[in-house]
C-alpha cells in the first residue's frame, strides 16, 4: 500500500511538472517568434541560445534516470555547466551609445611600431610609399598677439561712424534753434558735440554722444569756490557764487533766476531744461524731418535723448557747461541734498595729454586705452572703472614707464592692471591733474572690493579679460 501511494505521488508530480513545462515551451515559442522584431537579430540570437540552455536543464531535471548510476549524474552536471558557459560566452548586443560617451576618447591598446612602418592614429599601418600628411602643431598665441587681435575685433562699422555725428549735429541744430526762440533772454552759447567719436580717439561703439550747452556768465558777477572749502569737502566739485550784489543787485544777470542761496544751482537749471525737453520741444516734427525717432528720457536725472534710426540707435546726453578760470564745470551734481555743485571735468585735458604723449614717442597709449575700455565695457563689475579712471592710470604710468611702443603693448597692459590693483587696495586714485581729487570717492567699498578681486585674479592671466 505504501508503494502504491509512492508511485501515485510520483505520477502526480510528473504530471504537474509536465504541464508547467508545456506552458513554458509555448511561451518560449512565442518569444522566439517575435524576438527578431522586438530585439533585433543579435538580441534574438542571445534569447534563442539562452532558451535552449534552460530547456536542456529542465529536460534533464525531469527525465527519468537511474538513481544508482553515478556516471549519469556526473554527465548531467557536466552538460549543465557547458550550457551555462554557452550562455556566458555568447556575444552581447552592442550597448546603445549615450550622448556623453561621444566626447570620450576611444583608447586602443598600443602595439610596438615596426621600423619603417608609418604610424596611423586609427591603428592601421599606412602602406609603403603612401604620402604622409604632417599635422601642424597648435600654435599658442602670446599676450601681445591676443591684445592686437582683440583690438581689431573692436572696430565699429564705418556706416555708424559717419552716420552718428551727422545725425547728432542735425539734432543739435534743431535744439539750438528751439532754445533761441523759447529762451532768448538766456545767453546760451553755441551747442557743440563731444565724445571719443569726435575727439579723434578710437571708439568701441557709436551708440552714445555728449551734447554740450555752454552757459555764458559775466566774470564780474560770478566767482568760483572750491568744493574743498565747503561742507562737502570734495575738491572735484565747485560752487558758482553770485558776487557784487551791492553794485549789481539780483536781476542784473539773466542767470539770477537759477540762484539758490547766492549760488548758481545746477539742479534748478537741469530741472528747467528737463521740462523744456519733455514738454516744449516738438520732437515728432523734428523726428519726421530727420527721418528718425527721438524721445526724451523722462525718468532720468540727466538730460537724455534716445534716438532710433534704421541703421543705428543713439543716446545723446545734454550737459550745461560753464567755463571759468581755465576750468570746465558740468551741471552734474552728486545725489543728495546739496544741489548747487558743479563737477569739474578733465576730459578735454585727458584727450589732449594722451595725444601729445603718443605723438612725442609714437606710443600706443590710445590703443591700450581702447582695449582697457573694451574690457571694462564687457565686464559688468568693471563698468565704473572705464573712462576717466583708466585714463588717469595710464597718464600716471607714462611718467615712470617710457617705452610705450606697440611692441611693448603687452608689458604696459599688464602693468596698468597691476597699478589698478594697487590703487584699489588703497581705495584712492589721485587725479593726474589735481592730486587732491580721489577718482574713487564716488565708489562704494563693495564695488572697490569686487573690482580689485577681478583684476587681482587677472594679473597672473590677463587673457581672461579679453
Amino acid at each position: 500500500m505504501a508503494a502504491f501511494w509512492h508511485q501515485r505521488g510520483r505520477r502526480q508530480d510528473n504530471g504537474g511538472l509536465g504541464s508547467v513545462i508545456d506552458g513554458l515551451g509555448s511561451v518560449f515559442d512565442v518569444l522566439l517568434a517575435n524576438a527578431r522584431l522586438v530585439l533585433g537579430v543579435s538580441g534574438a540570437a542571445v534569447l534563442a541560445i539562452a532558451t535552449l540552455a534552460v530547456k536542456r536543464l529542465i529536460d534533464r531535471a525531469t527525465s527519468p534516470r537511474d538513481e544508482g548510476d553515478p556516471k549519469a549524474e556526473q554527465k548531467s552536471l557536466e552538460e549543465s555547466w557547458q550550457d551555462l558557459a554557452l550562455i556566458k560566452t555568447t556575444p552581447k548586443p552592442p550597448k546603445k551609445q549615450r550622448r556623453e560617451d561621444l566626447s570620450e576618447p576611444l583608447l586602443s591598446p598600443a602595439r610596438p611600431l615596426v621600423p619603417g612602418e608609418a604610424h596611423d592614429p586609427s591603428g592601421c599601418s599606412a602602406p609603403l610609399g603612401a604620402p604622409q600628411v604632417k599635422s601642424s602643431p597648435l600654435r599658442c598665441l602670446t599676450l601681445q598677439e591676443k591684445l592686437l587681435s582683440h583690438s581689431s575685433q573692436l572696430a565699429v562699422p564705418e556706416i555708424q561712424v559717419s552716420l552718428v555725428p551727422q545725425l547728432a549735429r542735425s539734432i543739435c541744430t534743431q535744439l539750438q534753434n528751439f532754445l533761441r526762440s523759447k529762451c532768448p533772454e538766456l545767453p546760451f552759447g553755441r551747442l557743440f558735440l563731444s565724445g571719443a567719436l569726435l575727439d579723434g580717439l578710437e571708439v568701441l561703439a557709436a551708440d552714445h554722444i555728449h551734447l554740450m550747452l555752454p552757459v555764458v556768465l559775466d566774470a564780474g558777477l560770478w566767482s568760483l569756490i572750491s568744493g574743498e572749502d565747503t561742507v562737502v569737502r570734495n575738491p572735484q566739485y565747485w560752487m558758482i557764487k553770485r558776487i557784487s550784489l551791492g553794485y549789481f543787485p539780483r536781476g542784473c544777470s539773466p542767470w539770477d533766476r537759477f540762484i539758490v542761496g547766492r549760488y548758481l544751482s545746477s539742479n534748478v537749471l537741469n530741472e528747467t531744461l528737463h521740462k523744456l525737453l519733455v514738454a516744449s520741444v516738438n520732437w515728432p516734427a523734428i523726428s519726421g524731418l530727420l527721418g528718425c525717432a527721438i524721445h526724451p528720457v523722462v525718468a532720468s536725472r540727466e538730460l537724455k535723448l534716445e534716438v532710433k534710426h534704421d541703421q543705428v540707435e543713439l543716446s545723446i546726453t545734454l550737459f550745461p557747461v560753464v567755463e571759468m578760470e581755465d576750468r570746465v564745470l558740468l551741471a552734474l551734481p552728486p545725489e543728495g541734498l546739496v544741489e548747487n555743485l558743479w563737477l569739474e571735468s578733465f576730459y578735454r585735458a585727458e584727450v589732449s595729454r594722451v595725444k601729445e604723449l603718443d605723438a612725442g614717442d609714437s606710443g600706443a597709449r590710445q590703443l591700450c586705452l581702447r582695449i582697457l575700455s573694451g574690457v571694462c565695457r564687457s565686464q559688468p563689475s568693471l563698468h565704473k572703472l572705464g573712462g576717466s579712471p583708466v585714463t588717469h592710470v595710464v597718464l600716471h604710468l607714462s611718467d615712470t614707464a617710457s617705452d610705450w611702443a606697440e611692441e611693448s603693448l603687452a608689458d604696459r597692459f599688464q602693468q596698468v592692471l597691476e597699478e589698478l590693483v594697487a590703487y584699489l587696495e588703497k581705495g584712492v586714485l589721485p587725479s593726474y591733474f589735481n592730486p587732491k581729487i580721489n577718482l574713487f570717492s564716488g565708489l562704494l567699498e563693495e564695488e572697490i572690493d569686487e573690482m580689485g578681486f577681478v583684476l587681482y585674479r587677472a594679473m597672473s592671466e590677463p587673457e581672461v579679460l579679453l
